[in-house]
C-alpha cells in the first residue's frame, strides 16, 4: 500500500547528481485516472526497473483550486490495483509550498525574478510575454513573479523524439514562477522536487515536451543537474484528441487492472505479458522492455476513448 509522507523542509540545494537511475510518476489529482495515465505510469515504471533503478509516485497539487475531491485516493487505489509500488513515501506538492518559495529567495537573491502586474485582460491573445514589467522594480506583494529568460537556444536529446529546442526569448517570454493569487507555478514545483528527490529521468507524455526547456533553464539557474527525458507518443481518440480529463476519458476501472494493464503495455508495442496477477505482469513487462519498439503514434477505440 502507498504511505502519505509528512512534510519536509530540506535545504533546496541539498540534491544532486545520482548514479542510480530514478524515475518518477507524478500525477495531478485534477481527476481520475485514465487510460492514458495508465500508460505513462507502465512506461515509467518499466523503464526504471529494467534500469535497476527506483519508480517514485509523486502527486503535483499545486494548483489547489483545480484539486477534483477524491482524485487523490483514486489515483493510489488505482495504482495499488495495478501493482505499482513506489520506492519511497509519496509526496505532497501542496505541503512544500514553503520549499518552493525558498527556491524563489534564491533566484530574488540572483536577480533572477521580477514582480508582474499584468493581468490576462492586459497580455490579451499574446501568448509571448515581451517584458514590460521586467524594469518597474515592482514589489513583490500580491503580485505575480517572473523568471528572466535569454535570448539562447536551449536544446536536449530526448530518447524517443530526438534533439528538441527552444529559445524561449522568442517562443514564450519571460514565465511566471508564482501566481498572483499565491499558487506555485507547475515548472517551479516539479524543478526543484525532480532535483530535491535525485530524479535522473523522466518518462512522461509528449504534450510535456515544450515544458522541457523552460524547466531545463530554470534548473540551470538553480544550479542543479540536467536530466535525461523521454517522452511518450500520446493516446488518441477516434476524433485525433488525446485521452485526458478535460476530454472526458474514462477513469481507470480497477476491476479490470489485468486487462487494462496488459492494454497498456501492448499499446506500448512491447511483448505481451501472460494475465495474471498485476505486479507478476509488471515483473514481466520490465524483463521484455525495449523503448526501441515504442511505436510514434498510440490510436485507441472503444471502451478507452
Amino acid at each position: 500500500m502507498f504511505a502519505h509522507s509528512s512534510p519536509t523542509l530540506p535545504d533546496v540545494q541539498e540534491g544532486g547528481k545520482h548514479d542510480l537511475y530514478i524515475g518518477r510518476f507524478a500525477p495531478s489529482p485534477t481527476g481520475p485516472l485514465h487510460f492514458g495515465s495508465l500508460i505513462t505510469a507502465v512506461a515509467s515504471y518499466c523503464d526504471a526497473k529494467a534500469h535497476a533503478g527506483q519508480w517514485i509516485v509523486r502527486i503535483e497539487d499545486t494548483d489547489i483550486p483545480r484539486i477534483y475531491p477524491d482524485s487523490e485516493q483514486h489515483i493510489l487505489k488505482c495504482l495499488d490495483a495495478f501493482g505499482f509500488e513506489s520506492d519511497v513515501e509519496i509526496i505532497y506538492q501542496r505541503q512544500r509550498i514553503a520549499i518552493y518559495e525558498s527556491a524563489i529567495d534564491q533566484l530574488k537573491q540572483k536577480n533572477w525574478v521580477y514582480a508582474c502586474e499584468c493581468t490576462r485582460k492586459i497580455l490579451g491573445s499574446n501568448h509571448i510575454y515581451t517584458g514590460t514589467c521586467r524594469d518597474k522594480q515592482l514589489d513583490f506583494k500580491d503580485q505575480a513573479i517572473r523568471i528572466k529568460v535569454s535570448d539562447q537556444n536551449i536544446c536536449f536529446q530526448d530518447r524517443l523524439q530526438g534533439q528538441h529546442c527552444s529559445n524561449l526569448h522568442h517562443d514564450l517570454g519571460d514565465f511566471v514562477l508564482k501566481r498572483r493569487d499565491g499558487i506555485i507555478n507547475y515548472q517551479l514545483a516539479v524543478v526543484v522536487d525532480d532535483y530535491l528527490q535525485g530524479i535522473t529521468h523522466i518518462v512522461r507524455g509528449s504534450d510535456l515536451l515544450d515544458n522541457t526547456e523552460r524547466q531545463i533553464w530554470l534548473g540551470q539557474i538553480l544550479g542543479y543537474p540536467q536530466l535525461e527525458y523521454m517522452h511518450l507518443p500520446l493516446a488518441m481518440n477516434e476524433q485525433g484528441q488525446k485521452l485526458s480529463k478535460q476530454n472526458l476519458a474514462h477513469a481507470l476501472d480497477t476491476r479490470y487492472a489485468a486487462q487494462c494493464l496488459l492494454d497498456a503495455i501492448t499499446a506500448l508495442g512491447q511483448a505481451p505479458v501472460d494475465i495474471d496477477l498485476p505486479a507478476r505482469m509488471l515483473a514481466q513487462a520490465v524483463a521484455q522492455w525495449d523503448i526501441s519498439n515504442i511505436p510514434q503514434g498510440i490510436h485507441l477505440t472503444g471502451i478507452y476513448q
